[in-house]
């Protein structure tokens, strides 16, 4: 769930390649850079499709060299690195919370090389406060997933959710609902520019996240299994380090101990912020936070600011932010505080067809593995086939950089 920044800082990459300036002028002489969404009452005959791709932007071009050099760079076992890479960034059309129409960008990066027709991998990222971190935006730890699974022979397909990279509005955070939205027009917009791209896909879908994205992979598959779009096709699931389980396992987790204090604060400062454009939690942030932060926080967290700013500018612990009343509320939660828990709970309560494995770490004091134990039972009692893989004593972040590379052979070892 947490902005990786602090541990795995940019190496300063380069970004377009001349190969990649080419291809956005071909891209913009075929059309692909479509009118941009239509303001309300401005008197479309008919709403556009959620999906709809709209530009078409080239932000990475590496050779397979290239590719092992950033991965390795941050601790990430390159074996499964065969080819070079394109990298573009989408803008398209979706829905915000309330259904109304907005646009989304996203990253999907292609392999060169490989097969014609390309399987689709479906990535979806942690938790991050500075919008301009998001996949399409930054090339840093949440390409990662990205570039071990086109360097294998996938296309991949990351979105940034709303209101992260050149989205617009604030980022609904932990809105599952939503986050399945943007991710689900994501896999469309992706399918229609790879096609245009020269690299059209199967139909066959891979889908994995980490943290956050964890959960909202699990959700992803869920809403397929449920007929969301029947073009895709889900082949295997394998979600790393969830928070599947916010009112059972989570939010106890930050009064017992099993988070730490400098993850629970920002997570607990980013969910009621978030949560309140949503859910009626509180009217000011004086009822929930306390002096200094409640004129702080929301300014905070606007998406314009890094992590390292965001944590500077709370308190040190949970029960130091908050109110005494909201303290007790979150320990306690009833009405709206327990409506948007479970708004975002209950993603594994399904059977999937396909393969699923969940990975997890006993280190891991961001999002314990009692998540993911609690999603294993409940995907089990469903009658799914469901492998739970523990990486040890690794801390969230390392269970992301031991789990992606073992993600890859796992889907290489269902493709076959």
């Amino acid at each position: 769930m947490s902005d990786e920044t602090r541990k795995y800082p940019g190496k300063g990459l380069s970004w377009c390649g001349r190969r990649g300036l080419a291809g956005a002028a071909a891209l913009l002489l075929a059309g692909l850079a479509a009118t941009p969404v239509a303001a309300a009452g401005g008197g479309e005959a008919h709403p556009a499709p959620r999906g709809d791709l709209l530009s078409v932007t080239p932000v990475a071009d590496r050779d397979a060299g290239q590719v092992r050099s950033f991965l390795t760079g941050r601790d990430v076992d390159a074996d499964v690195v065969r080819y070079g890479l394109r990298a573009y960034r989408l803008t398209y059309r979706t829905v915000d919370p309330h259904g109304a129409p907005t646009t989304a960008t996203g990253l999907l990066t292609l392999p060169e090389g490989g097969p014609h027709r390309l399987d689709l991998v479906s990535d979806t990222h942690g938790t991050m406060v500075d919008r301009d971190y998001a996949p399409s935006a930054s090339e840093d730890f949440g390409r990662i997933p990205s570039y071990l699974n086109a360097s294998a022979g996938r296309a991949v397909a990351a979105p940034d959710y709303l209101g992260l990279g050149r989205g617009p509005g604030p980022h609904p955070y932990m809105d599952t609902a939503s986050s399945v939205t943007a991710s689900l027009d994501m896999l469309r917009a992706a399918r229609t520019a790879a096609d245009r791209l020269g690299r059209p896909l199967t139909g066959d879908l891979y889908v994995t996240g980490f943290s956050q994205g964890g959960q909202v992979a699990m959700a992803l598959g869920k809403a397929l299994d449920k007929g969301a779009d029947r073009h895709f096709r889900l082949r295997a699931l394998a979600p790393v380090s969830g928070p599947y389980d916010l009112e059972g396992q989570e939010m106890p987790a930050l009064f017992d101990g099993r988070v730490n204090d400098v993850s629970g604060v920002l997570y607990t400062a980013y969910w009621l912020v978030a949560q309140n454009r949503l859910h009626p939690l509180y009217q000011h942030p004086s009822d929930a936070f306390r002096a200094p932060y409640a004129s702080r926080v929301e300014r905070l967290l606007d998406g314009s600011h890094e992590q390292e700013e965001v944590v500077r500018g709370l308190a040190p612990t949970v029960e130091q932010l908050l109110t005494p009343t909201f303290h007790d509320r979150l320990r306690h939660p009833s009405g709206p505080v327990l409506d948007a828990m479970r708004a975002a709970d209950h993603t594994c309560d399904w059977k999937p067809a396909a393969p699923v494995r969940l990975y997890a770490a006993t280190g891991d004091t961001d999002v314990p593995l009692a998540n993911t134990r609690t999603c294993a039972r409940t995907l089990a009692g469903q009658g799914a086939r469901v492998r739970v893989v523990e990486q040890g004593a690794v801390d969230h972040f390392g269970s992301a950089v031991v789990s992606a590379p073992q993600v890859v052979r796992f889907f290489d070892g269902v493709r076959r």
